[in-house]
């Protein structure tokens, strides 16, 4: 495979995965005995949440505590062995997910053996090159419930003499406890009296409100249990990915998915390091990209893990002219303008900012404040107008990182990233700020700025260079998707991981043009609908796109649903978690009625907390919410509510099923590695993590999948998407190259109308597959009447009904669809070509 972005001839290439969680609720054994299920579905790898040792009580993995040993809980490595030798007896292969830029700061921490070591130990420590902290200081541990001089006071702290589990070797050691947590203490110190004896270590207890202004390590985001790891040094990437390779080698996993690459130091340099390590396999970046954003060309990798896909679907889905109706709608429910999105960005990236990645941002500040005093050429910019100047510069950056890299001169689309964030950050900025603004780009940009010009040996430079990226991707995870995303009630589906909220719908040539851009420089990418990150399902999203195909009729329903609650309504009810509450009323809202109280309940707690408007993790206004939570509950068990619910989900269902059938086979149709999240190749209402963690009935499943190759009809919409589903991937495993590979190949087909989306999959220049999928079929005067669509020529056989299709000449959508949502054609191979 001679593609930049296809792995080496030896390598495998996955074409259809199967995501499953490993945790508590789905052991290696208890997978093990998905594996028939997963091969009648048609999967060809299955494709695991991380598998390294995690905290204690972890439900996702992505704590890891330990790169040395594979999951206990799970089944340990014999564990993970027996079920990469059942798949691999299968004919299926292995897909693992890799978290190589943080790892657990866990209660307690002796079950991290790497951080133990620098707590105790310091400098001193062989794992002090692990962490990304400043080692010149102690180690700020803010978990303490009062500031420490109270808790000195109170005596909370306790000097004990034990053992342990980690470090049984060593016997029994001096031990600083408060509650649950459990410190080291460093030699010859165990003696002193606990006010010095605190003083004297390599780490400082702190007040836990402390952490946002005084963290001085890096961290997942503004997770202060996650401490991030220096991976670019060799030494740690050895250490922390030995096992992951030594698997690899022996032939236990087969390709790699990486999480959260945008906070590594140099992410095109980590995956080279990946990539040469495993003989170039196939390795899939969990990137986030913003809107028309592309992976960098230089990165070794096969592609994203799908959401820039998985938003341009639900985007087909919504109908543009909805836009204004629905905006009106959300401006007389929260009070929102159509056109206040970007400053509700911007006020919510400023928020973070200036709270929970406060520490961040001043330490990058301070870093380059301290060039400019040591150069007498920049020693005049103050540390406030830096400061100032930085913080403006994060808000408008519309991406989560620019790919500069140290050394290297600034690609020219980096450049003119940075460049135009500058000049928006300085309209909101006094025009006193402009040199400071250009002082800061210059050396953002690694250009000659200053007595120092071009010299790359001040790691100073360097380090703000590595710094600042990683605070832009900080920023905008916690300041777009995880603030503004929740803030922002226009259409709940398009704010979503990776979406673009501020495109209100896609066209079918703009979906086109994206997946013949795929085909041709990232073949062997992966699509998904849902992952463990999403915050709404698919289905989910289906069900909310239907609002702007029916906009109209979603005024008078939620003006209904307004009405006979009326009494029950808080009088404090904010706007923003009104209109939230709505929505995901109608999201979730399915033929056997809402989801549980205890599911609503929790979905809308981290809901508005996560506005970060009138409550928040931090300081809960446990009063207020809990009125809101009355509130919803009691719209659940209102019966107007069910009436009006049910008449909504009555008028809309046949649209609902075109669409969920519409969306699943364009994802599994599209360009690259199709990825099915465990559970949705049925309809789900899973909501963000954790509920999307929730167990799955496989038993069910496989029931419905065996009834249906019975011959039985599907008679739900939970069959249809699942026969929908098999038919694709069975498909896919019997044409693996038509989907995934360079010669595969990519043509849109001609059609009467915008309703339809229609493609051929091909290899070299003969067409093997078509896709025709319904579009925006709420919204459809009088049905499919005479639109048509022109099948290539050949003879075609679609491949659930068996019915044959003649190319070369203009079909009938209506007898193509009837009224399915999408329709997947087969080459018959046995039939002349036309």
């Amino acid at each position: 495979m001679d593609h930049p972005h296809l792995p080496a001839d030896t390598a495998h290439v996955p074409v259809t995965t199967y995501r499953l969680q490993i945790g508590p609720n789905l052991s290696f054994d208890e997978a093990i005995d998905l594996v028939p299920y997963l091969c009648r579905l048609g999967i060809t790898d299955v494709y695991l949440s991380p598998i390294l040792q995690a905290a204690p009580g972890s439900t996702h993995g992505y704590d890891v505590v330990s790169h040395s040993a594979i999951s206990a809980e799970a089944g340990g490595r014999d564990g993970f062995t027996r079920l990469a030798d059942a798949v691999h007896a299968a004919g299926m292969n292995i897909v693992v997910d890799v978290v190589p830029n943080h790892m657990a700061v866990p209660t307690p921490v002796w079950h991290n053996r790497a951080m133990w070591s620098v707590l105790k130990r310091g400098k001193d420590s062989p794992y002090a090159n692990w962490f990304d902290v400043d080692m010149d200081q102690p180690i700020l541990m803010p978990i303490l419930g009062a500031r420490i001089g109270q808790v000195i006071a109170n005596q909370e702290l306790r000097v004990v003499h034990r053992e342990i589990p980690t470090e049984p070797e060593r016997g029994k050691q001096w031990l600083l406890t408060y509650y649950d947590h459990v410190f080291p203490i460093a030699e010859g110190t165990q003696d002193l009296p606990l006010a010095v004896l605190v003083e004297r270590q390599h780490y400082r207890l702190a007040h836990w409100k402390v952490a946002d202004e005084e963290l001085n390590y890096r961290r997942f985001f503004d997770v202060g249990t996650l401490a991030a790891i220096r991976v670019e040094d060799p030494e740690v990437f050895r250490d922390t990915h030995a096992l992951l390779l030594e698997l690899y080698d022996a032939g236990y996993i087969d390709a790699f998915r990486v999480d959260h690459p945008d906070g590594l130091a140099n992410p095109r340099d980590y995956f080279r390091h990946l990539s040469q390590a495993t003989g170039k396999a196939w390795i899939a970046a969990e990137k986030i990209l913003e809107g028309h954003e592309s992976l960098p060309s230089d990165w070794p990798v096969a592609g994203t893990t799908g959401y820039d896909t998985a938003w341009r679907l639900t985007a087909l889905q919504v109908d543009p002219q909805a836009s204004l109706p629905l905006g009106a709608l959300m401006q007389r429910v929260s009070g929102d303008s159509p056109a206040s999105y970007p400053d509700i960005v911007a006020e919510a990236k400023g928020q973070i900012i200036d709270t929970s990645l406060a520490a961040e941002v001043r330490r990058l500040g301070q870093l380059i404040w301290g060039i400019c005093q040591d150069d007498v050429r920049l020693r005049d910019y103050t540390y406030r107008s830096v400061i100032e100047c930085l913080r403006g510069l994060i808000i408008e950056m519309p991406v989560y990182r620019a790919y500069v890299v140290p050394g290297e001169p600034a690609p020219a689309h980096s450049r003119q990233i940075i460049l135009d964030a500058a000049s928006r950050a300085l309209t909101r900025l006094d025009p006193d700020h402009a040199d400071t603004m250009e002082l800061l780009t210059a050396l953002l940009l690694t250009d000659e700025v200053g007595s120092a010009g071009l010299d790359t040996s001040d790691d100073r430079r360097v380090e703000a260079v590595v710094r600042f990226q990683q605070v832009c991707g900080a920023v905008q995870a916690k300041g777009v998707e995880d603030t503004a995303f929740y803030r922002w009630t226009h259409l709940g589906a398009l704010t979503e991981v990776g979406s673009s909220p501020d495109r209100f719908g896609i066209t079918p040539d703009e979906l086109h043009a994206f997946a013949a851009s795929q085909q041709e420089n990232w073949p062997a990418t992966m699509t998904c609908g849902s992952t463990h990150d999403t915050k709404r399902g698919e289905d989910v999203r289906s069900r909310l796109v239907l609002t702007s195909q029916f906009p109209q009729l979603w005024a008078a329903t939620l003006t209904q649903l307004q009405a006979v609650t009326a009494h029950l309504r808080p009088s404090d009810l904010e706007g923003r978690a009104e209109h939230l509450l709505w929505q995901t009323l109608v999201g979730t809202w399915t033929p056997a009625g809402p989801i549980s109280a205890e599911r609503f309940v929790d979905y809308l707690r981290k809901a508005v907390r996560e506005m970060k408007t009138w409550t928040t993790w931090t300081a809960p206004d446990t009063e207020r919410e809990n009125a809101l939570f009355v509130f919803a509950t009691a719209v659940l068990d209102d019966p107007e509510v069910t009436r009006i619910m049910t008449q909504w989900q009555q008028a809309t269902a046949s649209a609902l099923a075109v669409t969920v059938e519409a969306t699943k086979a364009l994802q599994l149709t599209l360009p690259g590695v199709a990825d099915i999240y465990q559970g949705t190749e049925i309809t789900q209402t899973s909501l963000v993590d954790p509920d999307n963690r929730r167990r799955v009935d496989f038993a069910g499943c496989s029931d419905l999948l065996d009834r249906l190759d019975a011959g039985a009809a599907p008679t739900s919409l939970d069959e249809r998407k699942l026969q929908l589903t098999a038919a694709i991937a069975r498909l896919r495993r019997d044409l693996p190259e038509v989907f995934v590979s360079a010669r595969a190949s990519y043509q849109p087909l001609p059609t009467s109308s915008g309703h339809v989306c229609a493609f051929t999959r091909g290899l070299d220049s003969t067409p093997h597959v078509v896709t025709v999928a319904a579009r925006l079929y709420g919204v459809l005067p009088g049905g499919w009447s005479t639109q048509t669509v022109v099948l290539p020529p050949g003879s075609w056989r679609d491949v659930i009904t068996g019915r044959t299709w003649t190319g070369g000449e203009e079909q009938l959508v209506t007898d193509l669809l009837g009224e399915r949502g999408a329709s997947i054609l087969r080459r018959d191979e046995g039939a002349d070509d036309a």
